[in-house]
């Protein structure tokens, strides 16, 4: 009759077991779609962000220095299209470095290959 708590029997099943948790993980090393998709969501909302937070940055140095001299909204719309232009740019940069990590991706796919 066999001992139930008998420990080689539970190591070689215990490391039969992280042999095959080992197999997995090292199978999903490939992202999947959806994930990749989720990814450029984020980048997508990144840049919105990065536009709306210059326009608000913007708007709100504007304002500030109208109410400060007690002025008419003339640096409220000067500063708005700085803003405007700052977020684009950092819009810009962005997209730039998405670019670059695509590149590299590909470049490092293409020497795998």
């Amino acid at each position: 009759m066999s001992d139930p708590h008998d420990t080689t029997d539970h190591a070689v099943r215990l490391k039969a077991l992280e042999d095959r948790i080992a197999t997995v993980k090292g199978g999903t090393t490939k992202k999947l779609h959806s994930e990749e998709h989720y990814s450029q969501a984020n980048m997508a909302w990144r840049m919105v962000i990065e536009l709306v937070a210059g326009l608000g940055i913007g708007f709100g140095i504007g304002y500030g220095l109208d109410t400060l001299f007690n002025t008419i909204p003339i640096f409220m719309v000067l500063f708005i299209f700085l803003g405007f232009a700052a977020g684009i740019k950092t819009m810009m940069r962005s997209a730039a470095e998405m670019q670059n990590e695509q590149l590299a991706k590909q470049a490092d796919k293409s020497e795998d290959d």
